[in-house]
């Protein structure tokens, strides 16, 4: 039991049911009346997105076990809870089972899932240290499950409709915000090991500021979809939630840029994201 707990520490669940729930909502933002007679494909994006995140969980936390016992001791691998032959072994379990899902969708979500996974190891192995470029690539890895689930029922030959590409716009630049912000919480522990994020190059101040230029670029593109009449009316009190949280949370991160708080306003942000998630689903049927 004391293992099971550890590796659901390890995969960090919400997240990769909010990667499994964006492949949906990639589907349904295709505006296909009967997605019933795709929910194979519907089951199989699910899959490929929880199953990839929580392996590139596990594989950055196998990666940044030094960096983790400085500023997370509590995590599964330092605490000792997890070897990290065992992460490893999850993630390399967890890789087979994403691509094994996305194979059974279709060839080209076989080869989307398989880019997305050699981003994110781009990313841990040699982007991380990069500061904003490798922001920028977790983003990546974050918008593109929206643009799967459209592939997944569409194919490559449709093109990819102008609300998916919003929607994935705005989980890019929300998210290289949460990851600018996620870099004042771990200063220190990056310093030591000379990763060079914004926070470590320039001070929690500028590097909140950046963040908060990032989560505004976010609300910003938020209306369009619907003064571009691409949603109903359900979309705007959902996505009105979404930017309040944005706007608030990027308040409280420019009055206090200190570890606990920015850490607060970096879990925060999964709950507003959930927001963000629901109104482009609300708008497409509603």
């Amino acid at each position: 039991m004391r293992k099971t707990r550890a590796y659901l520490h390890l995969i960090r669940p919400v997240n990769c049911v909010m990667m499994g729930f964006a492949v949906i909502i990639g589907a349904v933002l295709t505006g296909l009346n009967d997605l019933n007679a795709f929910w194979p494909r519907l089951v199989f994006g699910f899959v490929t997105g929880f199953a990839l995140t929580a392996a590139s969980m596990a594989i950055n936390d196998y990666y940044d076990r030094e960096i983790d016992a400085v500023n997370e001791p509590n995590r599964p691998i330092p605490s000792g809870a997890t070897k990290p032959k065992e992460a490893l072994a999850l993630a390399l379990f967890l890789t087979a089972v994403g691509f094994s899902a996305a194979y059974l969708t279709n060839v080209p979500c076989f080869l989307t899932a398989v880019i997305a996974w050699l981003v994110f190891v781009a990313y841990t192995t040699v982007g991380k240290r990069s500061g904003l470029p490798g922001n920028f690539l977790v983003s990546a890895v974050v918008a593109i499950p929206v643009v799967y689930g459209s592939i997944a029922i569409t194919g490559p030959v449709v093109p990819v409709k102008l609300n998916v590409l919003i929607f994935a716009s705005i989980a890019f630049l929300s998210n290289t915000g949460r990851e600018i912000t996620k870099g004042i919480v771990d200063i220190q522990g990056d310093k030591s090991q000379n990763v060079k994020t914004l926070a470590v190059r320039y001070g929690e101040k500028a590097a909140g500021v950046v963040a908060v230029f990032f989560y505004s670029l976010a609300v910003f593109l938020s209306p369009i979809p619907w003064f571009a009449r691409l949603v109903s009316i359900w979309f705007i009190p959902l996505v009105a939630v979404f930017d309040f949280g944005l706007l608030a949370s990027s308040f409280t991160l420019l009055r206090d840029t200190s570890r606990e708080n920015a850490r607060k306003v970096k879990k925060n942000m999964l709950f507003w994201f959930i927001f963000g998630l629901l109104a482009f689903v609300a708008g497409a049927y509603g």
